[in-house]
């Protein structure tokens, strides 16, 4: 199988997202004001993209609830203040989720004001629900999910609480496509010594504080441990020190990954002991990424795609090792769960 990193492929199927940012920024700028909580609810990666979006909602308003639920879970709690003042936001890379999809339709006849994001208009997420940002079709799903619903959550701050960096949000996001490319390319060498060198692993820690959580579980869990079967935990670092940290030792393969976020000195304090007593730990850190066409602004919230995308390229390199495609499944989409 081939680890060749097509660029124009990659940023050529993200064109259709960029189409979306402004029209999102200003669906988030009418909603600002009518409503009082954000609910996120999505399975997989965009629940762990909506991670992300929940901790700068949290960090940059005063007056806004918002939490975070997995579809199946929220459906079964059913919390009372679904009410007209309330906004769910829900996202599928495929449309088809059948949890996702389900929300959706219990929330028919609901009060809240309900967006999500997803490919086409004939899936039935999209049918779903009234108010749809389509990606068109596209292999890149994932990002394209985080670039609209990150362009709408700005335009709704920027509204609401005057949060003063929405048009470099907008630019940023439009050039994400290219730094992502960059990333891939520039790091594809190192990924491809740590695929090497973790090949014979069975176990393999990611670790990351905040919204960079998002790459290490994603990476870990979405990726690595689907596709792969590896066992790729992803362990957060405010709770590292509580237990976790007990099994690490010089034979343990880790994956750190810094932020530029205010949790960063989370990961630096998990760093300094990995240093000590890990010899076995890779660190992406965001402040070595360039990141060209991304404002000095936003390079935080932006970060979590940029680097993770960057160690994604191990996976890559793992998959040509294995001889197993990161196609590979053995029950997902086979069988009756």
């Amino acid at each position: 199988m081939s680890t060749y990193f097509h660029r124009e492929q990659f940023t050529g199927s993200l064109a259709e997202s960029i189409t979306q940012l402004v029209p999102a920024a200003k669906h988030g700028r009418h909603l600002a004001h009518q409503v009082d909580r954000i609910y996120f609810i999505s399975c997989g990666a965009p629940n762990r993209i909506m991670l992300g979006l929940q901790y700068w909602v949290e960090h940059l308003s005063n007056s806004l609830e918002v939490r975070r639920y997995f579809p199946a879970e929220f459906m079964q709690m059913a919390p009372p203040r679904l009410d007209e003042r309330t906004l769910v936001v829900m996202a599928s890379k495929s449309g088809t989720t059948s949890e996702t999809v389900e929300l959706a339709e219990y929330l028919l006849g609901k009060p809240c004001l309900t967006v999500a994001v997803t490919q086409t208009e004939d899936l039935p997420l999209a049918r779903a629900v009234s108010d749809t940002f389509l990606l068109g079709p596209t292999e890149e799903a994932y990002f394209g999910c985080f670039m609209v619903l990150q362009a709408l959550i700005g335009g709704l701050l920027a509204e609401r609480e005057k949060w003063p960096h929405e048009s470099e949000l907008l630019s940023s996001l439009e050039h994400l496509p290219e730094a992502l490319a960059d990333a891939a390319i520039e790091q594809d060498e190192r990924a491809r010594n740590i695929a090497h060198a973790i090949k014979n692993d069975k176990v393999i820690y990611h670790l990351a504080s905040g919204p960079m959580f998002t790459a290490a579980y994603v990476l870990g869990v979405c990726i690595l441990a689907e596709s792969q079967w590896l066992h790729s935990i992803p362990l957060e670092a405010a709770e590292f020190f509580h237990g976790p940290f007990e099994s690490f030792d010089d034979a343990t393969a880790a994956i750190l990954y810094l932020g530029e976020d205010p949790s960063r000195p989370q990961m630096e304090r998990v760093e300094r002991f990995c240093k000590r007593f890990v010899g076995r730990a890779e660190v992406y850190d965001a402040r070595t990424f360039p990141m060209k066409g991304i404002s000095s602004s936003v390079r935080a919230i932006l970060a979590p795609y940029i680097v993770g995308f960057a160690a994604e390229r191990i996976a890559v390199h793992l998959a040509e090792l294995n001889e197993q495609p990161l196609t590979t499944r053995r029950y997902m989409w086979k069988l009756e769960y």
